[in-house]
């Protein structure tokens, strides 16, 4: 539990199915995929156009492999939905929703990598779900609530380059924590 922070809500024209989202990360080296809202919940009502997606210092993914931060979004602006095969489309911006909530503190390790924490802050609730790894070539669940996350879960995480300057990729020298 990280405490109170302004997260943002990132409507889309588009409708998602199970098992996508947006990448989203506090560092760009990093994004998790973050499912969208499409589930049936117990807690509010199915939003296929929505995903919880994150605090509003967080990267995303947009087109032309670039990033922007979450508070940079708005009305028009293009994102990427990805899906837990990994296939993309580019989806437009119809709403950016930012509001003071709980947050926590997700972060993973890549199996092959013993050394590099990757990390993104959600809203702590049951409706805000990460989008499940595959294991071989099953899919499982398609997502997992980030208050029913445990050490060992397998989540889906976009490693790329870690040096960013305008949310493009460049060749330099950095250190983030």
């Amino acid at each position: 539990v990280a405490g109170m922070g302004d997260r943002v809500c990132v409507d889309l024209c588009s409708i998602m199915r199970p098992g996508e989202g947006l990448l989203v990360g506090s560092f760009a080296r990093g994004l998790f995929l973050v499912h969208s809202e499409c589930l049936e919940s117990n807690y509010i009502a199915s939003r296929p156009f929505r995903v919880n997606a994150g605090p509003v210092h967080a990267y995303v993914a947009v087109p032309g492999g670039k990033t922007c931060y979450l508070s940079e979004l708005k009305t028009g602006k293009e994102v990427i939905v990805v899906d837990q095969k990994g296939q993309q489309r580019n989806a437009i911006v119809g709403r950016v929703k930012i509001e003071t909530r709980p947050l926590i503190l997700v972060e993973a390790k890549r199996e092959s990598d013993d050394q590099t924490l990757h990390g993104i802050l959600l809203q702590n609730a049951e409706t805000v779900a990460l989008v499940s790894s595959c294991q071989g070539n099953e899919l499982q669940k398609e997502a997992i609530p980030v208050t029913s996350l445990e050490v060992g879960d397998g989540v889906l995480l976009r490693v790329q380059g870690g040096a960013r300057h305008t949310g493009i990729e460049i060749a330099e020298f950095i250190v983030e924590n």
